[in-house]
């Protein structure tokens, strides 16, 4: 019998030789798996999609909410001061942004349907944020003081230039051309009632 000599050579594989064997595992799903996990992700891609759509959809109506929720704010500023301005030329000019208001609120319904907005059911914040109370809040405290016309002068210019920013960023975001007709004219009949405001203000300060 050979002696084992210890000094000799272990081969190059020793330790793959004496190292436990495991089993190789392919990865791999079956059937039902499968078909639970496609299940799963189309569901999210559905959710996500809605979403999106979603978020879409709100951020066309939500300038469209804003134009009428401050058009009937800037109405209630206008109707308040009936009977108050004691200046004939500013009496006229007030007459005449009620009438428009009254037309434009009429001619808005055609554009809020084509984006889907039902004039009762407009957000509770945008119409908060349009709110006329502090406005004409400060429009009685002018009476009181005995400053009512260049008061109302000063602030219907400014809630009237606000409307005018509005009108001019829908339409060169809107890609409907009946609303860009709408938002086109109601500019044109508000900008020179604006000046005029903005002039009698400019010469009463």
């Amino acid at each position: 019998m050979e002696s084992m000599n210890p000094q000799q050579p272990l081969p190059p594989n020793y330790l793959d030789q004496i190292a436990p064997q495991t089993a190789k595992r392919s990865f791999s799903l079956s059937r039902p798996r499968l078909i639970l996990l496609i299940g799963i992700v189309a569901i999210i891609l559905v959710m996500i999609m809605a979403y999106v759509a979603g978020a879409i959809g709100n951020a066309k109506k939500e300038p469209w909410e804003r134009l009428s929720a401050r058009i009937a704010a800037t109405a209630e500023i206008a109707e308040s001061s009936e009977g108050k301005i004691k200046n004939s030329q500013l009496r006229s000019v007030n007459s005449n942004v009620k009438i428009s208001l009254t037309n434009t609120q009429r001619d808005l319904t055609a554009p809020l349907t084509t984006v889907g907005i039902n004039v009762e059911k407009i957000s509770p914040s945008v119409i908060s944020s349009e709110s006329s109370d502090k406005m004409i809040a400060r429009l009685e405290d002018a009476r009181l003081n005995a400053k009512y016309d260049s008061t109302y002068a000063r602030e219907m210019s400014y809630q009237l230039s606000n409307l005018l920013t509005l009108l001019r960023q829908m339409y060169s975001s809107s890609s409907n051309e009946m609303n860009k007709t709408f938002l086109e004219t109601t500019y044109n009949n508000f900008l020179p009632v604006q000046k005029s405001l903005s002039e009698f203000s400019a010469s009463n300060e």
